[in-house]
């Protein structure tokens, strides 16, 4: 249960939230999980697109069929208004509302929100200390500035689908994407790491700034060794499947009942892991002796150790490996990673009840911090729950006017 009494780091800033998808809603929800008052602004004819992206669908308490799963995953702590910013009522309430915000992120395609007056130098104008932080897929200039830019796209060309997947040759070889949007959430990180470090920066100086970030400089920035590899050797990485460029063994071996993992970091990894699968004297050999050789004769040692682990159930070698110290683990599905119990004593998994009795489950803010946790306040709004609420306090609003706004369709 999340203890209401401690201190939230972030309590007391507000995030006024004009993004939609994943990357945006995902920065956003990290600061609402540290206290943050984010509030959502969304469509009122559907909201964010992802509460249609589906199925599967969350459920009502009463069974019937709530939004999307995916919304689910970066909108909870936050709080939902509806407003139709293209009509000029719409566009001024929301300046209203970013006028009490500490942070603003959006994600339209650059100059979108000019015709609205909800740009940057609008914004900066009325409050001259906000943190204005743009999310696009290719950034705010460049050639492609004007493209949309959506996940799958980025991953290719941001050089991620040339690296993932089987060899050339081998069985279902061909560029392959990660398994969930990983570019989408690279950004997100960059964007709460940039509006954090602009909120120090603000607070030494006075000043605001905005906050460019595109999911193509997210993901070239991630490829790391990677792309060392080429920078710093012109080595042009490729495709290797489950295997390591730098580090063997280091892939993905079957054992009689399963796929496990293994890992060996290093050389005494390597002494390790061939004393407890019973041939140590593989760590002597003179093609396997250090990294540097075993990389050389990758496919020659794969062989080797692929013929001794398919001997053995896949339990019995991971409790081997890790009494020897070596790094292995199983590949699980989903619904194993939620069973497991590291995973479960960690409280990986969040359960939250709406009002009406329904249940909705997330996964976890990673890091735990040691005085001021992440708490999990309020599950992904309803569209529109909170706009009554949220107008009255940050627009300073009366019944009276909200109802004007709902009759002339602003809300």
């Amino acid at each position: 249960m999340t203890d209401h009494e401690t201190p939230m780091a972030l309590a007391g800033l507000k995030v006024l939230d004009l993004s939609r998808i994943l990357a945006g809603p995902y920065a956003a929800q990290m600061f609402a999980d540290l206290g943050a008052d984010v509030v959502k602004v969304e469509n009122p004819d559907g909201g964010d697109d992802t509460r249609k992206w589906g199925p599967p669908f969350s459920q009502n308490a009463d069974g019937s069929r709530d939004s999307a799963a995916y919304f689910s995953a970066c909108n909870r702590n936050k709080r939902s208004v509806t407003i139709d910013f293209s009509t000029e009522g719409g566009a001024d309430l929301v300046r209203k509302l970013a006028q009490k915000a500490d942070i603003i992120i959006e994600n339209f395609k650059p100059g979108g929100l000019k015709k609205y007056g909800l740009d940057y130098v609008s914004i900066a104008a009325i409050n001259p200390g906000i943190i204005y932080c743009s999310i696009t897929g290719f950034g705010q200039t460049g050639p492609y500035s004007h493209r949309s830019g959506y996940d799958f796209l980025i991953q290719g060309m941001g050089g991620l689908m040339s690296i993932t997947g089987q060899p050339d040759g081998s069985p279902g070889s061909a560029p392959m994407k990660v398994g969930v949007a990983v570019c989408d959430l690279f950004t997100g990180m960059f964007a709460a790491n940039a509006a954090l470090a602009a909120l120090h920066y603000r607070a030494r100086t006075g000043k605001g700034q905005h906050i460019d970030c595109a999911l193509l400089d997210s993901q070239i920035s991630m490829l790391a060794n990677q792309s060392a590899n080429w920078l710093n050797a012109e080595v042009c990485p490729g495709r290797m499947g489950n295997s390591h460029p730098s580090v063997v063994p280091y892939t993905v071996y079957r054992a009689r009942d399963g796929f496990v993992i293994v890992a060996c970091g290093n050389d005494k990894q390597f002494i390790r892991l061939t004393a407890a699968l019973a041939v140590p004297d593989l760590a002597d050999h003179a093609d396997f002796a250090t990294n540097e050789t075993r990389i050389k004769n990758r496919e020659q040692l794969d062989a080797i150790l692929a013929d001794i682990i398919l001997k053995m159930d896949r339990q019995q070698l991971i409790e081997t490996l890790e009494a020897a110290g070596v790094s292995c683990g199983p590949i699980n599905n989903i619904s194993e990673v939620f069973a497991d119990r590291h995973v479960q004593a960690r409280g990986a998994r969040i359960d939250q009840w709406r009002k009406d009795g329904s249940k909705i489950s997330t996964t976890a803010f990673a890091a735990k911090l040691s005085l001021t946790p992440a708490q999990y306040r309020a599950a992904p709004p309803r569209l529109g729950e909170h706009s009554d609420q949220v107008i009255a306090e940050w627009a300073d609003m009366s019944p009276e006017e909200i109802a004007t706004l709902r009759n002339a369709k602003v809300i």
